[in-house]
């Protein structure tokens, strides 16, 4: 192919799209849109982070305003973490507005992630956030459709392509050359959104993007630019085998419909039929059941726990708790811990694995929807997926369990097995021991970790690309002017 006459095709298609009005409408609302998603995405991160870490920091001081006091009694009191806002959720809030916020952590029991901004929004959170990912993901195909319907269609019916391959022009070239040019328009946009991001960056005050955040837009701007490079071969491929233009434009908008919301619609639909979830009764039932039948650490008598105490009896060569060298009570509470953690933790995990199963039906989606695999991809990376949302919810519970078990060690060693007098105090310990207990600290994850959890989405968009080249190339061969 000669690169002359591509790179004139290119600017051919470019030119005359800039010269149609309609079209440089729906370029300049799509730019808009840009704007306005960045200003409010960036509004929504800042709020929403002060007022986390301002939560988070009156939920630290009182805690260590807290007076002496027994140690079980403050696992009990609790403590609230928030679960920290990506930075990157100003390109792509992913799942952002739809799960929890805040936990309560205290002894003995896993609550849920609660307070989304899905619980507290108007119904219109329904129909989508408006997002510089959600823009490019949905909008901006469309445009390119709208661009491309007439890129070879037209020159079919107006007697231009006869001339075109009377000069020596191939069929490849033409192609090519119309595809490179869609792509320029694409390409574009996506160097706008790259500019209003890292604008935003920068403008929000006491948070910069580091180098990790850096990397990460660098591999969102490179999966968006092979998304793009599928629409637009798709678009002139469409094209190029439709007889009239306005075939060509309804077949786009069919493949546009399918792509964006029929395939995804249906997709979570089948994942939830086949891998059916318990409902929220249902699973804390379930776990209430099993912890029953284990045993009450709370209980003396509790079957399990009488024979544990008679045990620690025997070894201790004892015949009371009274006359063990440690306090028994606080034993005992952390093997209650102990167990009830485990079993709280196989039901959490059964249930993200089938939360996983539904949501691996969508991922191999992609390969008969590029947008599927897209989007997996983009929240993945910004650190707005699921994969995000259980590592905040297991470190979470990581520090629950901590907690629980670091107060019950202070009982243990600190408080007196003997049981104290009608007209003696309760027992308790220097508040010193709460404020030393450190404060719920998030661990991101790593760059790499992050892209390559979604390695079958990338491979699945890179199959696209392959497939879409391969078919220009061979299919070239096949077509005709007329």
């Amino acid at each position: 192919m000669r690169r002359d006459v591509l790179l004139l095709l290119a600017k051919q298609l470019v030119s005359n799209a800039f010269r149609n009005k309609a079209i440089v409408m729906l370029l300049g609302i799509v730019a808009i849109l840009l704007i306005y998603a960045t200003y409010s995405c960036a509004g929504i991160y800042l709020q929403e982070t002060q007022s986390r870490q301002s939560y988070q920091k009156e939920v630290r001081e009182h805690w260590e305003e807290m007076p002496d006091k027994h140690p079980h009694r403050m696992a009990h009191y609790g403590y609230i973490v928030f679960r920290p806002k990506s930075p990157l959720s100003i390109f792509d809030p992913g799942m952002e507005s739809y799960v929890g916020n805040a936990v309560f952590l205290e002894a003995h029991r896993q609550n849920s992630v609660n307070f989304s901004e899905a619980g507290f929004s108007t119904g219109m959170l329904r129909f989508g956030e408006i997002s510089m990912a959600m823009i490019l993901q949905i909008l901006v195909p469309l445009v390119i459709f709208f661009i491309g319907f007439n890129t070879v269609a037209a020159d079919r019916e107006n007697g231009t392509l006869k001339i075109l391959l009377g000069q020596g022009v191939s069929w490849k070239e033409i192609m090519t050359g119309k595809i490179i040019g869609l792509f320029g328009i694409a390409l574009s946009l996506l160097l706008l959104v790259l500019i209003f991001l890292i604008a935003a960056g920068v403008s929000i005050p006491q948070k910069q993007f580091t180098a990790d955040d850096l990397l990460l837009i660098s591999w969102i701007m490179l999966c968006y630019a092979v998304y793009f490079g599928i629409i637009s071969i798709v678009a002139v491929l469409i094209s190029a085998y439709s007889r009239t233009a306005k075939l060509a434009l309804v077949s786009l908008i069919s493949i546009w419909l399918l792509w964006a919301i029929i395939l995804p619609r249906t997709m979570q639909a089948a994942g939830n039929f086949l891998y059916a979830s318990p409902s929220r009764i249902e699973f804390e039932t379930a776990i209430e059941k099993e912890l029953i039948q284990k045993g009450d650490s709370h209980n003396p008598d509790d079957p399990y726990y009488k024979a544990l105490k008679d045990s620690v009896l025997r070894i201790y060569n004892a015949s009371s708790v009274e006359q063990l060298p440690f306090n028994y009570s606080g034993f005992q509470m952390k093997e209650g811990e102990r167990i009830s953690a485990v079993i709280y933790n196989q039901h959490l995990f059964a249930l993200l694995d089938r939360y996983q199963q539904q949501n691996d039906v969508s991922r191999l989606s992609a390969f008969v929807n590029p947008l599927m695999a897209l989007r997996n991809l983009s929240m993945s990376i910004s650190g707005t997926g699921f994969n995000n949302y259980t590592r905040f919810q297991q470190q979470a519970e990581a520090y629950r369990y901590q907690l629980a078990q670091h107060m019950n060690d202070l009982q243990i060693k600190l408080i007196s097995n003997k049981k104290p007098g009608d007209n003696d105090k309760p027992y308790s310990i220097s508040s010193e021991h709460w404020k030393s207990f450190p404060d719920f600290s998030y661990k991101t994850e790593r760059p790499i970790v992050m892209i390559t959890s979604e390695t079958l989405s990338l491979f699945a968009l890179l199959c696209w690309m392959l497939l879409l080249i391969t078919a220009v190339s061979i299919l070239s061969k096949k077509l005709k002017a007329i």
